[in-house]
């Protein structure tokens, strides 16, 4: 009974995660096609007799594909005054903003990646979070007159959002560990961690 029970279990940890995220995949599939694949599809349909799967996908990759040469060439000057007239609303402006830095932090290749990760004292002095470090900034140095670094605090389950913080660098523990891994710890809620990740430097 205790085998069994422990099949079980071990069965749930490996279809779990399979069965929902091919249930995410074709829900994503199904919407993202439904965008445009319905109306196209209506008229392929309505002289050709058939569908087309997947099509309105393809159409909007063009799109983005098109938006993104037309808006290089033209250096954002369009969008950017359609950019300024959407933030003149405040309530779709409020949306916008950070919707934008969102998919930008996602999705920009030049985006600033976390260079490192490490422990700091937060919410107070004894509890220690992890951090990214985002970059330096020599204009907060000649005012502190020490030397500050920049960190990212990620909230959990959701490594996204959190708190951007300047702190002394003598503050920081460095952690022998990859920003992937430090993701997938802050993602479970520290079950994924392990005493082999946090090897301080």
């Amino acid at each position: 009974m205790i085998m069994l029970r422990r099949w079980f279990f071990t069965g749930l940890v490996v279809l779990v995660p399979v069965v929902i995220t091919i249930y995410v995949v074709i829900g994503l599939f199904n919407f993202a096609d439904s965008i445009l694949g319905k109306y196209i599809n209506r008229y392929i349909f309505l002289y050709f007799g058939y569908k087309i799967p997947g099509l309105g996908i393809i159409f909007s990759v063009l799109i983005i594909v098109l938006v993104g040469i037309i808006s290089s060439f033209l250096r954002w000057r369009i969008f950017k005054r359609l950019e300024l007239l959407i933030l003149k609303f405040p309530l779709v402006g409020r949306i916008y903003a950070p919707t934008k830095e969102i998919v930008r932090f996602l999705f920009s290749p030049s985006k600033p990646s976390f260079k490192r990760v490490v422990l700091v004292e937060f919410p107070k002095e004894g509890i220690y979070s992890l951090a990214f470090i985002t970059g330096k900034s020599s204009k907060i140095n000649q005012k502190t007159g020490k030397k500050m670094i920049s960190i990212f605090i990620p909230s959990s389950p959701s490594p996204l959002t959190g708190f951007t913080y300047f702190i002394s660098e003598d503050k920081l523990i460095y952690l022998d560990i990859s920003v992937e891994e430090a993701v997938k710890i802050i993602v479970s809620g520290g079950m994924l961690s392990s005493s082999e990740n946090f090897s301080q430097k």
